[in-house]
């Protein structure tokens, strides 16, 4: 079955593709493999290579062979880098760049991206979002938060909006807002912290 437009932006032939974009175009030094790329879009090593091989042809990424081990990087001689890389953060690279920035946080234990982009994000058709919804589950400070947010915001041209619970807010509140978060789409970012700091307990 042929891939379907992605609702985020239907100018890419996949999510999948708008994906891969985005995780290799914004550091052109970064090297990634097959198996990584397939375990950070959570699809078929197989469906991640045929992917992989399209945006070779296309000259997008370049590959090098280290024994057994196909490294991939984003073609810095690409005239299409910059502007695409821009393009592919902007509509399916919330969740790295949430991740990244949030890393240096202390006290987070989970966050999810919701409403309007993970609605889009998991294929309901929509107008394309304005904003980014961002549900930060802990006890990190206010300040860093606010902080985090505002970087990410920069780099991904919308404006970050957060709301903070503690675990147990979040999993005893039956007030509307929450029902209605836990209703619809959520997308959990791939949260991890810097070196030095401990994960809080689930």
């Amino acid at each position: 079955m042929p891939a379907k437009a992605p609702p985020l932006l239907p100018v890419f032939r996949s999510r999948l593709q708008g994906e891969i974009l985005a995780l290799t175009l914004p550091d052109p030094d970064r090297e990634w493999t097959i198996d990584e790329l397939a375990e950070r879009t959570n699809e078929p090593y197989q469906t991640v290579a045929t992917e992989i091989r399209r945006l070779q042809q296309g000259d997008l990424l370049t590959a090098d062979t280290v024994g057994r081990t196909k490294l991939l990087k984003a073609n810095r001689e690409s005239p299409y880098l910059r502007p695409l890389s821009q393009l592919a953060t902007m509509a399916f690279g919330p969740p790295t760049v949430i991740a990244e920035e949030f890393a240096p946080v202390d006290g987070i234990e989970a966050i999810f991206v919701y409403g309007s982009w993970a609605a889009r994000y998991e294929g309901e058709a929509g107008p394309s979002p304005q904003d980014i919804d961002v549900l930060v589950l802990g006890r990190p400070d206010r300040d860093d938060v606010f902080d985090a947010a505002q970087r990410a915001q920069s780099r991904l041209g919308r404006e970050v909006n957060v709301t903070q619970r503690t675990r147990r807010q979040w999993e005893t509140a039956i007030d509307g807002f929450t029902e209605q978060v836990r209703s619809s789409p959520m997308v959990e970012v791939p949260y991890r912290p810097t070196d030095g700091q401990v994960e809080q307990g689930q």
